[in-house]
């Protein structure tokens, strides 16, 4: 049975130049949550990042926003874990996904990283690929050299849109996710 869900983690890259790139949609999803369920989000030095706490349909939940830039994400995923005592089982990684169109949401457990170096030193770090991710889908440039210029630059309003209801039809399904029903969540999210 999958496991209940007591760290979110949404990828991003902190500053302002930042902020509104495609990106930090993980960024968006967390800071969706604490709008919708409650809390604040406050600097942590000893997690590196923004760490904020929300009551999700009578599940305690931290919030995780690391401000290690990309690359390095696992840095402050690792500190909440291990400060905290949390197994990598009971992690919840939203990140973008250059592989499903825009706007495409999909839950999944374990896996690699794909090529996104969030994921890839989450990995690397806490001790493998036994975490669950929201896949929020921000579509490819089409070509490879273009990925670097797309994932750092703001989508246009038709994407963002699709994005942003992304995120909704996902936190629509926290419930169940975070109380580990896995499966009737995916179900949700995947059928069109």
């Amino acid at each position: 049975m999958p496991a209940h869900v007591d760290i979110i983690v949404g990828l991003g890259n902190p500053g302002t130049e930042y902020a509104n790139t495609r990106h930090n949609a993980g960024f968006w999803f967390v800071d969706e949550v604490v709008r919708k369920f409650g809390g604040n989000f406050k600097q942590e030095k000893k997690f590196q990042g923004e760490v904020a706490r929300s009551t999700i349909h009578g599940q305690q939940v931290w919030l995780l926003k690391p401000d290690t830039f990309m690359n390095l994400s696992g840095q402050s995923v690792l500190a909440l874990m291990q400060f905290y005592k949390i197994k990598l089982a009971n992690v919840l990684v939203v990140h973008d996904d250059l592989d499903l169109e825009v706007g495409d949401v999909r839950l999944k457990e374990g896996g690699g990283h794909g090529g996104h170096n969030g994921l890839r030193d989450i990995i690397s770090r806490c001790g493998g690929n036994g975490f669950q991710r929201i896949r929020l889908g921000i579509g490819h440039p089409g070509n490879k050299s273009k990925v670097t210029g797309h994932v750092l630059k703001k989508a246009a309003t038709d994407d963002q849109i699709a994005i942003e209801n992304a995120i909704d039809k996902a936190i629509s399904e926290l419930d169940r996710i975070v109380n580990g029903e896995t499966a009737k969540a995916m179900q949700s999210l995947h059928t069109k």
